[in-house]
């Protein structure tokens, strides 16, 4: 007993302060002698530090409480430079968040002194001040967590102080889709110059970012088909072109007629010259700007036609859902629509169980109005005037 005295002595030791704190003293492996970074209110709380860092040093966890000192900035300054796995989007994107968010939360306080309390009171103060979507939080919180970790590897911080059970979650947004009769009307209800967008992200499901970087060799008309193989980002003002995310993103959609003759329209009226040349871009011939479109073309059409709300990404989720009324497997959906995981996909599916009915009545009505020059209302299969024979009920458009 005496011997475990004399080394838990010749550890550490703690001693109180004429201020009536405690002070925490201790030897790490190499024989040399720290000062716990902190004093403590009573003896207790000093023991219980000092026999955490004795802990920490028989796992190999503990780490030199100086190089907690450096701040947080002084760190970003290091692991920035060191940080060449990103893509160019998502360089740009964690650059925003640094300065937006992170920086002037955490810039000049020791990586020490960041603790759970510390992170849990800046995510409370972003969600409260609702100046950033609760998408953004997550992904600066991801982004925090991240710079951390690396501090924990470094040997900087024992632990990652951003271990928060949920805050890297992203809510997704309600799945809402449209029927084609509404798909059409969308068409329509846009400039001219952007009705053979609608219809390629109805038809075609693929993503703004896809659309907007579109270039003229990539289009295979006579196929009727469309190579993605590229994307363009807009972050922070600025268009930035890359591959897609994944190799499942990097894919080749099949169009339906119906598309493919609004596209050929479009590409000899809209859009600009050269294999190079951009198939949707801005009147002005550069990439359409996501904010001025939404705030200019798409939100008005959408409320003359009573689908407030109704998100151009949601062109994608119609898409991916008369798709998978079509009755394609779960595989031709991811590869349609270039998701990486069955989950995705099967959403989709499960949407579908129950309206193949509405669709087919849709798909039919679709057919008839094109046979007869949209001069008389669509019929349902089956039924007169819009109805299902035998039930007495019109079939919704959803």
């Amino acid at each position: 007993m005496a011997e475990g005295r004399k080394r838990a002595r010749s550890f550490g030791t703690v001693r109180r302060l004429p201020s009536g704190r405690w002070q925490v003293r201790y030897h790490d492996q190499a024989g040399v002698r720290h000062a716990a970074p902190r004093t403590f209110p009573s003896k207790a709380d000093a023991n219980r530090y000092l026999a955490q860092v004795e802990a920490d040093l028989l796992r190999g966890a503990w780490t030199d409480p100086r190089l907690a000192r450096i701040t947080f900035g002084e760190w970003v300054e290091r692991w920035w430079p060191i940080t060449a796995d990103l893509r160019p989007g998502t360089r740009t994107f964690y650059d925003y968040l640094l300065r937006r968010l992170l920086l002037p939360a955490f810039e000049e306080t020791p990586l020490g002194r960041i603790d759970a309390m510390t992170v849990r009171s800046w995510l409370a103060n972003l969600h409260g001040a609702g100046e950033v979507t609760p998408t953004t939080i997550a992904k600066a919180y991801r982004l925090l967590r991240r710079i951390l970790n690396v501090a924990v590897e470094a040997g900087y911080l024992p632990r990652n102080p951003a271990a928060i059970k949920g805050a890297g979650l992203e809510r997704a947004a309600e799945m809402r889709h449209v029927s084609i009769p509404q798909l059409h009307a969308l068409a329509e209800a846009v400039p001219g110059r952007y009705r053979a967008l609608v219809l390629m992200a109805g038809y075609g499901g693929l993503r703004w970012g896809e659309l907007v970087g579109l270039r003229r060799r990539r289009v295979d008309l006579a196929g009727t088909r469309i190579h993605v193989v590229e994307q363009v980002a807009e972050v922070a003002g600025k268009f930035i072109v890359s591959p897609p995310k994944t190799a499942a993103g990097r894919r080749v959609v099949v169009l339906p007629a119906v598309a493919v003759a609004a596209l050929a329209e479009h590409l000899d009226e809209f859009a600009t010259p050269g294999p190079e040349g951009l198939v949707f871009p801005s009147g002005r011939g550069t990439y359409l700007q996501r904010s001025n479109f939404s705030r200019l073309v798409w939100r008005p059409a959408v409320q003359r036609l009573g689908l407030d709300g109704l998100r151009f990404h949601d062109l994608r989720h119609t898409a991916a859902t008369l798709a998978a009324a079509a009755g394609v497997t779960t595989r031709e959906l991811m590869e349609r629509m270039g998701h990486t995981s069955p989950a995705v996909a099967l959403r989709y599916q499960h949407v579908m169980a129950d309206r193949q009915a509405a669709i087919a009545a849709a798909l039919d009505g679709l057919v008839h109005d094109a046979q007869q020059g949209g001069r008389r209302r669509p019929r349902a299969r089956g039924g007169h005037d819009g109805r299902r024979r035998g039930s007495g009920k019109r079939v919704a458009d959803s």
